[in-house]
Formats: C-alpha cells, sequence, structure tokens
C-alpha cells in the first residue's frame, strides 16, 4: 500500500494542526486554544505573533528579501554589532539554524590552527548526552547512537567524554586537540545543567593546552536561563560561540560568534551560505534584540522563572510518583519523571498543554519569556491535574 503522504517519514507528528497563536496560546485548526510552553523547541522565545516583530516582518517584506551576501547587507551588519556589543565576540557569521552555526564553528576552530601552523590539530572533544544538530558532522559531534546508525562511518574528529568525569576530560586532551564543545545546560540531553565552576574549568583548561572553547547556546542561549547567554553566570566566555532559535524569534536565522583571534582563519572563500544574513531574517533578529536589550526585561525572566520553578517543586513534592526531581536555570527547566516522560507530555496535551520530552526520561517546560503571571499560573494548573491523573494511575 502505498503511504498517502508526501512528507519523509522522519517525524512522529501528533494528530494536530495548529492555525494562529497569540503570546503563550496556540490555536488549532478547530478553534480549541493549548498553552505553548514547548515553545517550538525553545524557538517562539517572545511567544505567538509578537506585534513588533510582526510589524518588523511586514515592513521588510514590502522592501527587500534577498540579496546574497555578495553584497553589503546593512541591517546584518548592524546585527552582528549588536551582538558584539553584548558579548565576548569580535566576529558574526549568519545561518539559517542551529546546525549550521554548529559547522561554522567546527570549521572556525579547526581553520584557526591551521593557519596558526598547526594542522594536525583539528579533533573536537565533547560531551556524552549532547545534541548539536543533525548534519553529518554534527551527529558525529554529538556522538549519540541513535542518531549516528544508519549513516556509515561516523565522521572522524570527534571524541566523547562522559558528562562531568573531568579526569577524563584531562586524558582526553592531546596534541590534535582543536577545541572543546559543551552546551552550558544540555537541552536534548534532558536539561542537565554544567555547573558554573566546571565551566570555569573548562575556560582554564583550554587556556593551559591553548585550544579553543566553543559554547553551543542554540537552545540555552537568549534570555532563556535569565542571562542573555548562559555562560554568563560562571563569569568566563568562550572563544567562539553558536546560536540560533530564539535568535528569530520563530524566523530561521542562526549565528557564529567568535573572538577575532579564533576567527582568524576565516579568510574570504572559506566558508559561506546563500540564505544566511538575508534582509527578512536580519530584520527580525534585529527586532528580537530590541524586546531582550530593554531595560528590566532580563530581570523580567528571572522573576517569573523563580515563580515556576517553585510551582514546579511544588507539585513534584505532592506527586513523587510522576516526578522525581526539577531541573534547570530560568525558564529552561526539565521535569524528571518516574513514569515514562511521555505519558506526562501526553496527559499535558489532554489538558491542552504543550511540552517536549527530552532524553533522561525529562519532560521540557519552554515557555515564552514574555509569559504573564496568568500563563504560569494556567501552566501550574494543568501540570497539577496531569500529575495527579498519573499519580492514581501508578499507585
Amino acid at each position: 500500500m502505498t503511504d498517502p503522504s508526501p512528507l519523509f517519514e522522519t517525524y512522529a507528528r501528533a494528530d494536530i494542526a495548529f492555525d494562529r497563536g497569540e503570546g503563550a496560546w496556540i490555536i488549532d485548526t478547530k478553534g480549541e486554544r493549548y498553552l505553548d510552553f514547548g515553545g517550538g523547541i525553545a524557538v517562539s522565545a517572545l511567544g505567538h505573533a509578537h506585534p513588533h516583530l510582526v510589524a518588523t516582518l511586514r515592513e521588510q517584506a514590502e522592501r527587500l528579501w534577498h540579496t546574497s551576501n555578495l553584497y553589503e547587507i546593512p541591517d546584518q551588519t548592524r546585527l552582528a554589532q549588536r551582538l558584539v556589543d553584548a558579548t565576548f565576540a569580535d566576529k558574526v557569521f549568519f545561518t539559517n539554524s542551529g546546525a549550521e552555526a554548529l559547522e561554522c564553528a567546527i570549521k572556525t576552530a579547526r581553520r584557526y590552527h591551521y593557519v596558526k601552523g598547526h594542522p594536525e590539530r583539528w579533533r573536537i572533544l565533547s560531551f556524552e548526552g549532547a545534541f548539536h544538530g543533525r548534519t553529518i558532522a554534527t551527529i558525529a559531534a554529538g556522538g549519540q547512537k541513535k542518531y549516528l546508525e544508519g549513516f556509515g562511518p561516523k565522521a572522524d574528529g570527534f571524541d566523547q567524554i562522559p558528562f562531568g568525569d573531568h579526569e577524563a576530560l584531562k586524558k582526553a586532551v592531546t596534541e590534535e586537540t582543536a577545541a572543546i564543545l559543551i552546551e552550558p545546560v544540555q537541552g536534548e540531553g534532558g536539561i542537565r545543567s554544567v555547573p558554573p565552576q566546571c565551566l570555569r574549568g573548562l575556560r582554564d583548561l583550554c587556556d593551559k593546552h591553548g585550544i579553543l572553547l566553543i559554547f553551543d547556546e542554540v537552545q540555552c542561549g537568549m534570555g532563556r536561563t535569565g542571562k542573555l547567554f548562559a555562560h554568563e553566570w560562571a563569569g568566563i566566555t568562550p572563544d567562539i560561540m553558536a546560536l540560533a532559535k530564539a535568535l528569530g524569534g520563530g524566523f530561521p536565522i542562526g549565528a557564529c560568534l567568535a573572538t577575532g583571534e579564533a576567527a582568524s582563519g576565516m579568510e574570504p572563500g572559506v566558508h559561506g551560505t546563500t540564505y544566511g544574513g538575508n534582509p527578512l531574517a536580519m530584520a527580525v533578529g534585529n527586532a528580537v534584540l530590541d524586546i531582550m536589550l530593554e531595560d528590566g526585561f532580563l530581570e523580567g525572566v528571572r522573576d517569573k522563572a523563580n515563580r515556576l520553578k517553585q510551582g514546579l517543586a511544588s507539585i513534584a513534592d505532592r506527586f513523587p510518583a510522576v516526578i522525581e526531581e526539577v531541573r534547570g536555570e530560568g525558564l529552561m527547566l526539565g521535569l524528571k519523571c518516574v513514569v515514562p516522560n511521555t505519558a506526562l507530555v501526553k496527559e499535558l496535551y489532554a489538558n491542552h498543554m504543550l511540552t517536549v520530552p527530552a532524553g533522561d526520561n525529562v519532560v521540557r517546560i519552554l515557555p515564552p519569556l514574555t509569559s504573564t503571571d496568568e500563563d504560569i499560573a494556567a501552566a501550574l494548573e494543568r501540570l497539577e491535574a496531569a500529575a495527579a491523573k498519573l499519580s492514581v494511575e501508578a499507585a
């Protein structure tokens, strides 16, 4: 029998389609309202149909969509400068996705050592449980078997270390090591935070061996943890950083940021993109920063996070047969489940709330950074109802 769908069967999609959104709420084609605390996997950081983003996109769409990077793109320069001013970086390369941003980061690190006269330094150290994308290189960087299986030999140049094993990390650094790649907070891996002292230790280790430190902040960056970038909590900076997801608030944008030194090998012709940094994307990226860089915005995120996390902890305390612990920072939270995480996701879905499963039997809670007190109260109400039902079933 011929499958009726014209799409690749790479997703086990829920039987629902959405028509429009308003803030933290999303409405399906039947008119049913759902509280969206998954955010398209941490993408819709400013909620759905944010007025400033909508107005900006409409205005730009009436002017110019695409020119290519053969020419100057003024809003690209503006967005790059704003990111430089807000971070450790001196240089920015724009992409269309997080995976492309990671590809650029990997190439930047390898190229750096090449132009410095050390072409033997090309291997990247990463960590078990990581997720860095779906390209051939980034699935190798992540190292998870379920993503590698069936795609031929794993791309060489990536060595995985057990998460949190400091001694294994020290032993893994060799004369071929170019960089260490890590998510300050693992998303797909189960909302596992790297303690600030460990991030500082990584910085020291890289400095000692003359290698580069790459942070993957595709999911945990752009205000998600209550700072503009998660590594800020540790008081250190990387040499290279990959961004995407919330940078466009729903429009496809990625970026690779680097110090001038780290990017010194990225000369004309060594890397490129057709769509990356196009006028539409750059207009929206600048609009996102307009909101996130406003005075008090990140403080507001931290206040909301405290209220949500306290409410989640209370639910976990009252339903220990369902939820083991609450993890994460800011509004990047995870519920480590006792029951299968898919059971909780399904029950929340029945209660008209969207969440995202993750590794280590975790349910990700990724609300808009603009969520209201009423949105948070509604989320806690739905979570309590779901946990209560699952607790009875588990008894």
